[in-house]
């Protein structure tokens, strides 16, 4: 009963922190002078992946045992699969469900399809180097973490010089440190962001904790867990942030969301477990790197088609069904 109280309670506060987390970003956008996409992929993605990118540094610096250190490595190869897969599809879910309340019938999704189809190219040809060094061991391999880091510097760059020279105004909910603000201060919105964040850091933890003490009083093998249940349960507040915005109408900035997490988790936490494990790929990550790849190359063919339907979006998510079941059948 405790666990599932604290379950409950963690699921609430980062659902809670959430809301005020992203109207404090689209505000610190506003005041940086970013446009939505950039504000999604640089400023909401670094901050909602600062946990998952904790996890794996806990794990391959200060891992005791190569199966603590490999948790590090799954969490880096999990991550982009979670987000690659359920969260488009929760993008998708929400967007078809919110059609009517939108008064988008058609539930066209309304972003810069150019864009997002070059940051699924940019995340798989990363991606795919990634994948390719954990098939194979050599003495120089820690050292081209480095190149990881410069990756993720080099897109960030890109995409804060690549936005509109004019962001679009479009109207924010007034900031919820400051409701009756027109132009609230630079510091309200910083302390309401940061504060969010911290509190969506500690809940997450706390619900990662509880999923895993649920998965195994349910049965399920330390392993399952760890592969199947661990990255869902990391990557909540990326796909919390991308159903609140999908409801607001704010798909462009939920999917740069989720672009910009999927950039962090396939270079950051990538760079830390090249440093400090061999990053060598057993069986199940090999799936996962395929299921990834799979899951990116469809979303980067929709997206360079220039028109997306929401419910394209939702066969994406079973691809992570595919990769629960295989998971089961393999350690079975």
């Amino acid at each position: 009963m405790l666990t599932t109280l604290w379950f409950l309670l963690s699921a609430g506060a980062i659902y809670a922190a959430c809301e005020y987390f992203v109207n404090g970003i689209e505000w610190l956008g506003r005041k940086c002078r970013l446009d939505a996409t950039a504000t999604g992929t640089v400023l909401a993605a670094f901050g909602t992946a600062l946990p998952e990118s904790a996890v794996t540094f806990i794990a391959v610096v200060f891992g005791d045992t190569p199966e603590q250190r490999g948790i590090g490595v799954g969490a880096a190869l999990g991550g982009p699969l979670v987000l690659g897969t359920i969260a488009y599809a929760v993008v998708g879910i929400a967007l078809w469900c919110n059609r009517h309340r939108l008064q988008r019938p058609n539930a066209v999704v309304k972003v810069d399809n150019a864009r997002l189809a070059r940051d699924q190219r940019w995340f798989l040809s990363i991606f795919v180097v990634k994948c390719a060094l954990g098939l194979v061991a050599f003495a120089l391999k820690p050292w081209l973490g480095v190149l990881f880091v410069a990756a993720y510097g080099l897109y960030v760059w890109r995409e804060l010089k690549g936005g509109e020279t004019a962001p679009e105004e479009e109207e924010l909910e007034p900031l919820k440190f400051q409701p009756r603000s027109v132009d609230p201060a630079m510091w309200r919105v910083i302390a309401q962001s940061g504060l969010a964040l911290v509190v969506i850091a500690v809940a997450s933890r706390i619900f990662v904790t509880q999923i895993e003490v649920i998965g195994l009083a349910l049965g399920l093998s330390a392993h399952v867990v760890a592969l199947v249940l661990s990255p869902v349960a990391t990557e909540l507040p990326e796909t919390v942030n991308a159903l609140i915005w999908v409801r607001q109408g704010k798909e462009r900035l939920a999917l740069a969301n989720i672009s910009g997490a999927m950039m962090i988790q396939a270079t950051i936490p990538s760079s830390l477990a090249l440093f400090f494990t061999p990053w060598l790929f057993d069986t199940p990550l090999i799936v996962a790197g395929v299921l990834t790849t799979v899951a990116v190359g469809y979303l980067w063919w929709l997206f360079q088609r220039g028109h997306v339907n929401a419910r394209w979006l939702m066969p994406v998510g079973l691809l992570y069904a595919v990769f629960a079941a295989f998971v089961a059948w393999h350690l079975a």
